[in-house]
């Protein structure tokens, strides 16, 4: 009977531990690990905010995880990149959510204290995730192409900058 104990544990299989916890990435409430794979394998979230409006600010969210090593360990750590479906799953648990809003409505505090939280669900498919927009370069932004300054500069110098025509090996005799 002992043996058959045994062996029925040897061959059960590992099932992940689900463990959510906060895993700083830069600063506190900047990254939430879950593991959400035996052995301690999991993904870690980077949390990121939107304070594009001062006055509100919101979850950004990115699909593209880290890796979680050693997840149920004193010292897990991340590296590479998780598939975007493993991330898709984590986040449609509630206890992870749950985990995600309390992170991230800290992490807004911290960068805009005087900004109202507003939560915003994070995507579950691949169809709900849009692509962040940067602000777009204003003209007094950009450098002006090489051929058009160097044409302003020789308009401004006028005809004081023409070469010399005594230069070279002529003016030395």
């Amino acid at each position: 009977m002992t043996l058959l104990l045994l062996l029925t544990a040897c061959t059960a299989p590992q099932r992940p531990s689900w463990r959510v916890f906060p895993l700083q990435r830069r600063m506190p409430h900047d990254g939430l690990a879950v593991v959400s794979q035996p052995d301690g394998f999991g993904l870690h979230v980077f949390l990121e905010t939107n304070t594009d409006d001062p006055d509100v600010c919101t979850p950004r969210w990115f699909p593209d995880a880290a890796r979680l090593f050693n997840g149920n360990g004193s010292a897990p750590f991340s590296a590479g990149l998780a598939p975007r479906e493993e991330f898709f799953a984590v986040v449609r648990r509630s206890d992870v959510r749950r985990a995600l809003q309390s992170e991230l409505k800290s992490l807004c505090q911290q960068r805009a204290p005087m900004a109202r939280w507003q939560w915003i669900a994070p995507p579950t498919d691949a169809a709900q995730v849009m692509p962040v927009q940067l602000p777009a370069y204003e003209q007094k932004d950009l450098l002006t192409a090489p051929a058009e300054e160097k044409k302003r500069e020789q308009e401004l110098l006028g005809e004081d900058q023409k070469p010399s025509q005594t230069t070279g090996s002529a003016s030395r005799q």
